[in-house]
C-alpha cells in the first residue's frame, strides 16, 4: 500500500487532473474512488469491469460535466489503491458502494455498471435497495447457468481463479507489465471484437490501458476473487430485486454474448433490455454511457 494510503482523509492528485480519495471500508482496508464531472450534480456511482480502476471514469469526464452529474468511481478491494479483500463475495458489493456514498456525503444514487461490474451493482441493489435508485448494465456479465456458452478465454479465466490463484495472478503480474510497455491496442483488443481495436479514438484506448496498468498496480486479489465470484452461485435473489434495471449491450459483444443477456433480462421483472447493433464489448460503453447519464439529469 502507497504511504499516503494509509490516511483516509489524504487526497493526492492521482488521473491527471483528478482527485484520488481513500475511506476507511473496516479498521484494516482502505477504499479509493474518484470524482468526476460536477462536484454539486446528481450522483451516479461507477463500477468499472474485471479488472478495473476508477481511471475508466475518465472516459466520461466531459459528458458528466456537460449534464451536471456527479460520477463517482470507486475501485472495488484489490484493485488499484483499494486494500485486498480475498474473500468477499458477491453480497458484500452493498457494504463497499455505501462506503463510497457515506464517504461522498450521498443518500442514494443510480448505478452504472460496465462489463464484471455488472453483478456488483445488481447485487447492490438487492442487499441495499433504498440507497439504489436505477441500475444501468453495461456489456454485463451474467450468471452461471444463464449464459449456454461462456468463452473459452472467461471459462479458462474462471477455472484459473477457482483452481489455481496463484497462476492466475502471475498471469495479471506479466500482462500489467507488458501493457504499460506497450501500444494501448495490446488492452483494447481484449475488449472488442476482431479488428474492432481500430474503431476506438486514440484517446479513449489510452484511458483503457491506464485503467488495465492502474487496475494492477500493487495487487492481483482483485481480479482473481471477482473472477471467482462471478463463475459461481452469486449468493443473491434475484427475484428480489425490485430497482429499475437496464440492461444495455452491443450484438456483437464476444466477451459477454447477447444470448444470455437476452435470458437474464426476461428473467428480471423490472429490467429492460437495450441493443446496440453492430457493438462490441467496449464500443457498446464509449455509445452509452453518454446517454445514460443524460437521462439522470
Amino acid at each position: 500500500m502507497s504511504q499516503w494510503a494509509a490516511d483516509p482523509s489524504h487526497r493526492e492528485p492521482a488521473r491527471g487532473s483528478r482527485q484520488l480519495t481513500t475511506t476507511s471500508l473496516d479498521e484494516d482496508r482502505q477504499l479509493a474512488y474518484t470524482e468526476y464531472g460536477c462536484s454539486d450534480g446528481v450522483p451516479v456511482v461507477f463500477l468499472h469491469g474485471t479488472p478495473g480502476s476508477c481511471r475508466l471514469g475518465a472516459l466520461f469526464e466531459t459528458a458528466a460535466r456537460e449534464q451536471g452529474i456527479r460520477l463517482l468511481a470507486f475501485e472495488r478491494p484489490g484493485y488499484g489503491h483499494s486494500t485486498p479483500w480475498p474473500s468477499r463475495s458477491l453480497r458484500d458489493a452493498g457494504t463497499v458502494v455505501s462506503t463510497v456514498l457515506d464517504d461522498a456525503n450521498v443518500e442514494s444514487a443510480g448505478l452504472v455498471a460496465f462489463s464484471g461490474g455488472g453483478p456488483h451493482a445488481l447485487a447492490t441493489a438487492v442487499t441495499q435497495p433504498d440507497r439504489v435508485t436505477r441500475v444501468d448494465v453495461v456489456s454485463g456479465a451474467v450468471p452461471p447457468g444463464v449464459s449456454e456458452a461462456p468463452p473459452a478465454t472467461q471459462r479458462l479465466l474462471a477455472g484459473l481463479a477457482t483452481q489455481t490463484p496463484t497462476v492466475l495472478r502471475g498471469l495479471f503480474r506479466g500482462q500489467a507489465w507488458l501493457a504499460a510497455r506497450l501500444d494501448p491496442s495490446l488492452v483494447v483488443s481484449q475488449y472488442t471484437a476482431a479488428g474492432g481495436a481500430a474503431s476506438i479514438p486514440d484517446d479513449a484506448a489510452a484511458i483503457v490501458q491506464a485503467d488495465f496498468v492502474d487496475a494492477f498496480a500493487q495487487h492481483r486479489s482483485g481480479a482473481v476473487t471477482d473472477f471467482r465470484n462471478t463463475a459461481s452461485d452469486w449468493g443473491i435473489r434475484l427475484d428480489d430485486l425490485e430497482t429499475d434495471v437496464c440492461f444495455w449491450h452491443g450484438e456483437d459483444d464476444t466477451n459477454v454474448p447477447i444470448d444470455g443477456v437476452r435470458r437474464l433480462a426476461a428473467q428480471l421483472p423490472t429490467a429492460q433490455l437495450r441493443v446496440l447493433d453492430g457493438a462490441d464489448h467496449l464500443q457498446t460503453l464509449l455509445r452509452t454511457v453518454p446517454e445514460v447519464l443524460s437521462a439522470r439529469r
